[in-house]
């Protein structure tokens, strides 16, 4: 297993400072998931662990040796990317083992590590097939198992199940959870824009934003304690309801936040507003309701809802779970 450290990392493209400073320490066999908006520079910092760009300033520690100028393929790390990268030409097994044949491994060495690859991730019906032949999301475990194939100590992630439709995405999460669970002596770093695959997947999340981390912490801390109204935003489906000026004001704060789940319907709340839109999922239904703020509120309703349009209501947030934030927007 092998940890990472990463003191005061900064990087540079030209005159813009895309990554601003950042230290983090990723304990070995750890899952880890980097989030945040677009530009924030979560992919450039996995690029910077695997060696694909230089380190502009600071230190980066692989098993607590400094690797800031040891080339990607002696940093003992394997990256999927979101394009899969596979070989047109070459057949599943031939993509597989492709860098097995580069370090010059016997062809005995490569059968059995394919072979067990490909059963790990369901894939040994496939071997004989090229890419072309394949789904999004067997080509995207066909990129997984070139990885597991050179026995890594860390694997990065970039964005992988980006490509795949909705029901793909689920499962083909799925498989790179089962991956960690078997594979627990093995550090994982992951990128991504989507907080539910953060939240389903991390054994710890770093949250960050414009090159700085906001929080550290694991889904549920990030989700029970954000450190500030970014990443209570950020964190969490359907957004966290933000209230200001007199809603605040009774909770001795500048602006609360109170997520879906944490609201009820009831015959007296604090708030009233009308129902102007409904979403019923089946297992859940989502309530809409205008009560006089820039966004309506959302409240969340197990089942289907009894509910209808343009009705009038008072909902009510749940005692303990109302998030206080200051004018900075730091939590209080």
């Amino acid at each position: 297993m092998a940890s990472i450290q990463l003191q005061n990392i900064k990087k540079n493209f030209g005159s813009v400072q895309v990554i601003k400073g950042i230290d983090l320490e990723i304990k070995a066999g750890e899952f880890m998931v980097f989030v945040g908006p677009s530009g924030c520079g979560k992919s450039t910092l996995l690029r910077l662990i695997a060696g694909l760009e230089d380190i502009t300033g600071g230190t980066l520690l692989i098993e607590d040796q400094v690797v800031n100028a040891l080339p990607p393929a002696k940093r003992g790390i394997a990256m999927v990317f979101q394009s899969y990268a596979l070989y047109p030409h070459m057949t599943v097994f031939e993509n597989m083992a492709f860098g097995m044949q580069l370090a010059k491994s016997s062809k005995e060495e490569i059968k059995v590590r394919v072979e067990k690859a490909a059963e790990l991730l369901q894939i040994t019906p496939y071997l004989a097939r090229l890419p072309k032949q394949l789904s999004g999301g067997q080509r995207q475990r066909v990129a997984i198992g070139r990885a597991i194939v050179r026995d890594p100590k860390v694997f990065l992630f970039d964005e992988p199940l980006s490509n795949l439709d909705a029901a793909l995405r689920v499962a083909t999460r799925l498989e790179i959870a089962k991956l960690h669970h078997s594979m627990n002596n093995v550090t994982m770093v992951y990128v991504t824009h989507d907080q539910v695959e953060a939240m389903t997947l991390a054994d710890r999340i770093c949250v960050l934003r414009d090159g700085l981390v906001e929080q550290v912490g694991t889904p549920l801390e990030l989700y029970e304690k954000p450190c500030n109204l970014f990443v209570a935003g950020f964190i969490g489906s359907p957004k966290i309801n933000v209230l200001n000026s007199k809603f605040a004001e009774p909770y001795k704060a500048h602006s609360i936040g109170v997520r879906a789940e944490h609201l009820e319907v009831t015959a007296k709340g604090p708030w009233k507003g009308k129902i102007i839109h409904t979403e019923v999922l089946g297992s859940d239904s989502f309530l809409f309701v205008d009560i006089g703020t820039a966004e309506p509120v959302i409240v969340r309703e197990n089942g289907t809802t009894k509910q209808t349009l343009d009705k009038t209501v008072s909902i009510s947030p749940l005692e303990g779970y109302v998030h206080r934030f200051d004018e900075t927007g730091m939590a209080i």
